[in-house]
């Protein structure tokens, strides 16, 4: 259980926002980057970088967005580093400034299988201006080997930094997570690879030991699992799972007493019926967002005859 090379990354905020449209408070998420400092964490997300011209700030908080301006105000260059996320079709690359400018240390390229040569024009960009990269394939699970095989080989002639294995829709269980792993160390030699789960089905713990296991040296995880739907992979469970001295668990303790309990009670992410069975049955978590809302709203509509819209294929796009 110590693995020294293993390095966390916390997307508490950055995920979280999926939650409450990235409305944290600057002070919160000052006292949560100086809490993963003293944790030992190594990376920081703290929201995503995306165009205001397709996303309003009037309708989204600041960590939507990841002005310069905002993140100096919470956080600082020191051995924990920030990261921010960057979607295909999303990204202004003119607001991108050069790493020795800002206060960003990686910047974290999400893009689907299909939109892999976008992926890889953006991480070149982000990549000359000096930041460390990633490129995220999300929700995997769904698409057939031979398209994953061909993002693989074009990532393979790239210099990214590091590739992520990401689970979006909480599917996928040990035996997917060692094959896969496999497939992606033997498709990329050279590269570093990173996991991102999600627990739709109680699984993003246990299925990110199984990545550690397989020699997968990124793991993310949040706060008190604060993510969208189901949530994901705990910082406090990687804490106390690694036992590298330099991570601590008590700061970020004190940081779920102070903040997420309250939260959580609020808006309700974590294990729900409805997020395991988007997640067993391999789909979106959307509509099982959905219908948590509609029960808070009164709504009557029984688990079964919810699975039972799922499992109709005339019923769903």
């Amino acid at each position: 259980m110590y693995y020294p090379e293993i390095k966390i990354l916390d997307c508490t905020i950055r995920d979280g926002g999926l939650m409450n449209n990235w409305q944290f408070p600057k002070e919160m998420v000052k006292d949560l980057f100086q809490g993963l400092v003293e944790a030992g964490v190594d990376y920081a997300e703290l929201g995503y970088r995306v165009d205001k011209k397709m996303f309003s700030p009037k309708d989204h908080g600041p960590w939507r967005f990841c002005d310069e301006e905002d993140l100096r105000e919470v956080a600082y260059k020191c051995d924990t580093k920030v990261s921010v996320m960057c979607d295909v079709g999303r990204t202004d690359y003119d607001t991108i400034i050069p790493a020795s400018e800002s206060v960003i240390s990686m910047m974290r390229v999400a893009c689907y299988v299909k939109e892999v040569d976008k992926g890889i024009h953006l991480m070149n960009h982000v990549k000359s201006l000096g930041y460390e990269t990633t490129l995220n394939l999300m929700a995997v699970s769904t698409n057939l080997e031979p398209e994953l095989d061909e993002a693989l080989a074009q990532i393979a002639e790239t210099d990214v930094d590091v590739v992520y294995l990401v689970d979006s829709f909480g599917y996928f269980y040990s035996e997917q997570i060692h094959y896969l792993a496999d497939k992606y160390k033997s498709k990329l030699p050279g590269k570093e690879i990173g996991v991102h789960c999600h627990d739709n089905q109680l699984l993003a713990f246990a299925n990110t030991i199984e990545a550690i296991i397989k020699n997968i040296h990124y793991v993310d995880g949040s706060i008190f699992g604060m993510g969208r739907g189901a949530g994901n992979c705990t910082t406090e469970l990687l804490l106390s799972f690694l036992k590298n001295p330099k991570y601590r668990l008590r700061p970020v303790l004190s940081l779920i007493d102070k903040y997420f309990i309250e939260m959580k009670a609020k808006l309700q992410w974590g294990y729900e019926i409805p997020y395991m069975i988007t997640g067993s049955l391999n789909k979106h978590p959307r509509p099982g967002i959905a219908f948590v809302k509609q029960r808070r709203e009164g709504s009557k509509q029984s688990f079964q005859e919810y699975y039972d819209t799922l499992t109709d294929i005339d019923a769903v796009d």
